[in-house]
């Protein structure tokens, strides 16, 4: 244990793989009793605890109990997902001429890096101090093949928890270098309820993004960047988030809600407010920040009980959201989805990639 003037890092043992590898939980603490939960298994975000509006601390993130709990759990709860987030068409790409196959883990696809992601794997952990609150860095070691891809990658996340007059400050920053083209892409897979228990069809959101992806049958981008204009995915203006959510759009029900990509307006200018969110109930509201090209916007659509929070309650259908800051899904197949302040899709020897989420909580 620290204990810097700004916060709190607690280290404790939080159980074993079944694989008998030892899995631990870095406490980020603040004075003020708000802190950010973080596990060595799939780098994971396992608790944000912050105040509501009538200063009630409370989770809002969904939080399963143990690590058996997250090694049945299908659906990536809180983890840092790659080598490759999202979908990759038919788990296969291209890099020089020569065919690389990732293990179909989604139907014909291949999901998140595959049925043997980073999500399952436990990272390595150290305290980051010299900073303006407690943060810990995660890193993970992927040799060259793994689920097929090529290189050996070292990724890296930071997770750093400030507090200001504007809220709660916790920031994500990604990391990777590669002995070999690889393509790249991480993200953060945490299911988000501000009210806490209860469904988040209430909550009301806002995007700043014009275009989304729509997807076809297997939920693999057409390769069309569509205006929002007219459509269930126009967030310009604050939206209840259930508003549209059972339209009789072609989308949604491919998807079963929302599990699209928006583009992201602004797109290669650096850090920006990309969305807002509030919780009726709790009066919390999230802004987040991110220099992402992407979205995924998932309401959480193939929940259906299995999960079990910390307090026992089930998770289903509409009980959470994601908001997954991102590079635009299948990338790699895609030319048409980089460049331009969309990012690049493949990371090469000598290059380094980076990436940063910012969630603002306030009340």
């Amino acid at each position: 244990m620290s204990a810097p003037a700004t916060g709190t890092v607690i280290r404790t043992p939080f159980g074993r793989t079944r694989r008998g590898e030892p899995v631990e939980r870095w406490e980020l603490r603040l004075p003020s009793g708000v802190s950010a939960h973080v596990l060595t298994r799939g780098a994971a975000l396992h608790r944000v605890v912050v105040p509501d509006a009538a200063g009630a601390l409370g989770d809002v993130v969904v939080a399963l109990p143990d690590v058996p709990s997250h090694e049945a759990a299908e659906g990536y709860p809180g983890a840092v997902v790659g080598r490759v987030a999202n979908r990759i068409a038919g788990g296969t790409f291209e890099l020089g001429g020569v065919r690389h196959d990732v293990p179909r883990n989604d139907g014909p696809n291949a999901l998140h890096g595959g049925a043997e992601g980073f999500d399952q794997r436990v990272w390595d952990a150290e305290e980051v101090t010299g900073g303006e609150g407690p943060a810990v860095r995660l890193t993970l070691r992927s040799p060259d093949g793994d689920m097929g891809f090529p290189g050996e990658l070292t990724a890296q996340v930071t997770y750093a928890l400030t507090q200001d007059a504007d809220g709660v400050r916790l920031r994500l920053d990604y990391r990777a270098t590669t002995t070999a083209p690889t393509p790249v892409n991480l993200t953060n897979h945490a299911y988000v309820n501000l009210d806490g228990p209860g469904t988040v069809e209430e909550h009301v959101l806002r995007l700043h993004a014009s275009r989304y992806l729509p997807v076809d049958e297997h939920l693999i981008p057409t390769g069309e960047l569509r205006d929002v204009t007219g459509t269930p995915f126009d967030f310009r203006t604050p939206t209840r988030l259930g508003e549209r959510l059972r339209d009789a759009d072609e989308q949604l029900l491919r998807a079963g809600g929302y599990d699209h990509s928006l583009v992201l307006d602004d797109a290669g200018t650096g850090e920006r407010v990309v969305a807002e969110l509030t919780g009726p109930r709790s009066g919390r509201r999230l802004q987040l920040r991110t220099d992402a090209p992407g979205l995924q916007l998932y309401t959480g659509n193939f929940l259906d009980g299995a999960w079990r929070t910390l307090e026992g309650r089930p998770v289903r259908q509409g009980d959470a959201l994601c908001l997954e800051t991102q590079l635009l899904p299948d990338a790699v197949n895609r030319p048409a989805f980089t460049g331009g302040g969309l990012g690049e899709a493949v990371l090469r020897p000598g290059e380094v990639f980076t990436t940063t989420t910012t969630f603002v909580f306030s009340a």
